[in-house]
């Protein structure tokens, strides 16, 4: 399904607040913060002209966020980003004085750093990003996962030295947990999900995510005409489309969120005018992306930016899947999780279909960018899904392309 966005704040300016958190001057922050971590690296920008003439569009270009950090995952831009400038705040607080990156190590800043506790919940790559974060700066860390999280996915978090807590229930009650507990025991949750009162984190985490837009468009021979980024609780999306509108203004490119048919938040809310809070169903495969409630700071943004909201199905994210590991023609091999391909399960849905095609203006004239929001981070459910190793594939992909 996609519909337009009918809201009735749609192609009013942001709020203030969200244009200097998600603009220009934030996103070069961002990249200046980037610049301290010793594997920092823009990832890559790949250009898949084969499944491009086949789709009937004039270009695809995929920022692949499978080499961010490390972390195999977008994600290693927004946590880790946001628990060392809460550090920075802190020690600044503290100290009296104006404290920066290269302050990090000092004895006094390292004092403060190690005194804090850093909470949360996730599906996996947040968790991962917050933990990184904490143990690059000397905290502690404490990562709050559902029943559905895999075996994998916590090994993954406690590699950086986590502590990990269990939640019966859903990602929204993991959400609702971990906020409870940081708040009885005086730790600091980094959520990339907002609530009333709960704003200045997850803009955090969203100012550490303009960093793939801006980084792409770097690369990019032509800006692109059309955007489709995937949704959970709506922070990826909402940042890409702030920077964009802001970036471009009033020739900014078509931007549609893509959400998983089984886990629609963001889709019902636009449907609906207002946030929607979904019962829990049956689980989509895209694990990544399995939120019911839309964060209200990232719908705020979107309400006003989002071009288009669609829904795609499990089978079309596996698909997608398969068709980056066994690419059309010349085209380079990607591999892309469950979650991470959604974006392009968005393109193949509306580009087989004229009604949608038409409804975002789509033809052979149009440049689409999309991101590959995460690699194999579960490298046993990839190979379920795609029928090969992913480490023999990540082999074959040239990176930097």
């Amino acid at each position: 399904m996609l519909i337009r966005n009918q809201h009735p704040d749609y192609g009013t300016p942001l709020e203030p607040t969200d244009a200097e958190t998600l603009g220009i001057e934030a996103a070069e922050a961002v990249e200046r913060f980037l610049s301290h971590r010793p594997n920092h690296k823009p990832t890559p920008l790949r250009s898949l002209p084969a499944l491009a003439d086949q789709l009937g569009l004039g270009a695809i270009h995929l920022k692949d966020e499978g080499y961010r950090l490390g972390l195999g995952s977008f994600k290693a831009l927004g946590g880790a980003y946001a628990v060392i400038r809460l550090v920075l705040e802190e020690a600044q607080r503290q100290l009296g004085r104006t404290v920066g990156m290269d302050d990090l190590h000092n004895p006094e800043v390292a004092k403060i750093s190690a005194s804090m506790t850093f909470g949360c919940a996730t599906d996996g790559n947040h968790g991962r990003s917050v933990a990184q974060g904490a143990q690059l700066v000397g905290a502690r860390s404490v990562i709050f996962v559902h029943g559905g999280v895999s075996d994998a996915r916590v090994a993954a978090i406690t590699r950086y030295g986590a502590e990990m807590v269990r939640v019966a229930g859903t990602y929204d009650d993991s959400v609702a947990e971990a906020a409870r507990v940081c708040a009885e025991r005086g730790w600091t949750v980094v959520s990339d999900t907002s609530w009333p009162g709960y704003e200045h984190i997850p803009g955090l985490v969203m100012q550490g995510y303009t960093a793939i837009m801006r980084e792409a468009l770097e690369k990019l021979p032509q800006p692109p005409t059309h955007v489709f980024v995937q949704s959970g609780v709506g922070g990826i999306a909402a940042a890409a489309a702030a920077y964009l509108s802001i970036r471009f203004g009033e020739k900014r490119p078509t931007f549609v969120v893509v959400d998983p048919a089984r886990a629609a938040c963001i889709f019902e809310t636009a449907r609906t005018g207002r946030p929607v809070k979904l019962a829990h169903g049956e689980p989509t495969v895209m694990a990544m992306l399995e939120c019911y409630e839309p964060s209200p700071l990232a719908w705020r943004i979107l309400s006003r930016v989002a071009d288009a909201f669609m829904t795609v199905e499990d089978e079309t994210a596996v698909e997608v899947m398969n068709r980056l590991a066994r690419p059309l023609g010349h085209d380079p091999v990607v591999v892309a999780g469950e979650s991470g391909g959604a974006g392009l399960a968005g393109l193949f849905t509306a580009a087989r279909d004229p009604e949608m095609r038409a409804m975002i203006c789509l033809d052979a004239t149009s440049r689409v960018l999309l991101v590959v929001t995460e690699g194999a981070t579960d490298p046993d459910r990839y190979r379920e899904l795609v029928g090969l190793p992913p480490a023999d594939l990540a082999s074959v992909a040239i990176e930097g392309k």
